[in-house]
């Protein structure tokens, strides 16, 4: 695999993590094909624009999030990759008595990729969560 090619597979993984964490469907639109699916435990979404539909969900559901990619391993096959990207997303909870919960999850997710022009786009993605955590959240200076 070329240095530009394991670029272009971390560039869509980061974009996609931008993304859910700044609610922004058009950085997501940019990385994923017409016909993404996206496969997690309890749910299974098929299409672009449903996919996009994820982005309300998560700005319905929690207060913040951060996804962090770690790393990629990847084996292409012509304009297809097929790898695992290792992840934790941090999912902030609205508490009721002013003390918010951090979710956090250990993710490794099974991502197909198919090249578009020099652009890498996931084709599949299955997320699948090793073990989560619940964190307490205090406030330290001013950001949600």
């Amino acid at each position: 695999m070329s240095a530009a090619d394991l670029a272009g597979l971390r560039a869509a993984a980061e974009t996609y993590a931008w993304g859910a964490d700044r609610r922004d469907k058009a950085a997501w639109r940019a990385v994923m094909t017409d016909d993404v699916e996206i496969v997690g435990p309890g749910f299974a979404i098929t299409g672009l624009e449903a996919n996009l539909g994820s982005i309300d969900h998560l700005a319905h559901a929690f207060v913040a999030t951060r996804h962090v990619v770690h790393d990629i391993d990847a084996v292409i096959d012509g304009d297809t990759a097929r790898g695992e990207t290792r992840s934790t997303a941090e999912h902030r909870i609205a508490g009721t008595d002013g003390t918010d919960t951090l979710l956090v999850w250990a993710i490794r997710y099974q991502d197909t990729w198919r090249r578009d022009g020099a652009e890498w786009r996931f084709a599949r993605r299955e997320l699948v969560v090793d073990w989560e955590e619940l964190r307490t959240v205090r406030n330290v200076g001013g950001g949600a």
